[in-house]
């Protein structure tokens, strides 16, 4: 599927691109681009808000952030760089900084991102991403304590508030945020294939990088309830054969250690385990490449053969052509 791409801002298309790069990440806060024109823009655009369309598809809905103008012996250059929409919650600091006791997620994200529903569309809870309604497997709700401190942003406190339910924080194309699980399950919608006899092979590029150094055998949580009582609790990760611990502390906001330290167990064994992919375009089929994706991956140099999540992709376009680089780890995992 080759690259069509346009930006829309305030009602004016643009789409007379020398390069760009379009960069989403399900673990990052919040989807770059960066486009460089072959003439200045006729108005100032920093500061407002955009929709970028590849193949006719949405896939950004954002502000513009950078403008960035030079010429030199009479050449010119002009480029623009913006965010999608978390940008905007990423940038925002907290503007109260109180103790929250027994407070559910939505109520906390109602709370804090009351200011923003303007340039949000809304705000959807226990989903994966807008094809695929991933349930929060029946488990309850747990009400927890939360200080906010000064200089935190809105950001950071309801993605770390979220990661310690199991879910992530993110965006949709169109504007929508959301609190979910990444995608476990499923039939794949993308396939990346690398035979050694060349046979139907659709990667230009690959690389995996297995770290060792990332990986414990044992992850030890410790810390105090509000009370001083001490609690401790560990989890083991098999896979990592010769005994090598990690400790970890805990402030006890009601969190189980043992919950905890399986978040950490996830981090290290995503940090552990790196995959990466360049194919031609920007999609297969009808379908643009997608964060939040099953993809089977059969590649006989690494030796898999088995579905994965796509967590990060990058559209590119330069001299060199039109290009899209995936990111891609095991189901289930999360990096934090």
């Amino acid at each position: 599927m080759p690259g069509n791409i346009r930006l829309l801002v305030g009602g004016v298309k643009i789409e007379d691109f020398i390069s760009y790069q379009v960069a989403s990440d399900l673990f990052q806060a919040a989807d770059a681009f960066s486009f460089e024109l072959s003439m200045p823009l006729h108005r100032n655009v920093s500061g407002l808000k955009c929709e970028l369309y590849v193949n006719d598809i949405l896939e950004l809905t954002g502000i513009i952030d950078r403008e960035n103008h030079k010429y030199d012996k009479g050449k010119n250059s002009y480029s623009i760089e913006g965010r999608d929409l978390m940008g905007l919650l990423v940038d925002s600091y907290c503007e109260e900084f109180p103790t929250l006791e027994g407070i559910e997620l939505k109520a906390l994200a109602e709370r804090l991102l009351k200011p923003f529903m303007s340039e949000i569309k809304k705000i959807e809870y226990g989903k994966g991403n807008k094809d695929r309604a991933v349930p929060l497997k029946n488990k309850k709700e747990e009400f927890e304590s939360i200080k906010i401190q000064q200089g935190q942003t809105v950001f950071e406190v309801l993605r770390d508030y979220a990661l310690s339910r199991g879910l992530l924080f993110f965006s949709l194309p169109d504007g929508t945020l959301v609190f979910g699980e990444p995608a476990t399950s499923g039939e794949a919608a993308f396939k990346l294939v690398c035979r050694k006899d060349g046979q139907g092979n659709n990667v230009i590029e690959g690389e995996r990088v297995l770290d060792y150094s990332k990986r414990y055998s044992k992850v030890t949580v410790s810390g105090q309830t509000q009370d001083g009582k001490p609690v401790k609790d560990f989890v083991l990760d098999t896979d990592v054969k010769r005994h090598k611990p990690f400790i970890g502390q805990i402030e006890f906001d009601g969190q189980s250690p043992k919950k905890y330290a399986n978040i950490l167990l996830n981090k290290q064994r995503f940090e552990g385990f790196q995959l990466r992919y360049k194919t031609d375009g920007h999609g297969q089929g009808s379908r643009n490449f997608q964060v939040n994706s099953i993809c089977h991956v059969k590649d006989e140099v690494f030796g898999l053969d088995e579905n994965m999540l796509i967590y990060g992709r990058t559209f590119e376009m330069s001299k060199a052509g039109v290009f899209t680089t995936l990111k891609l780890s095991k189901l289930g995992v999360l990096p934090a």
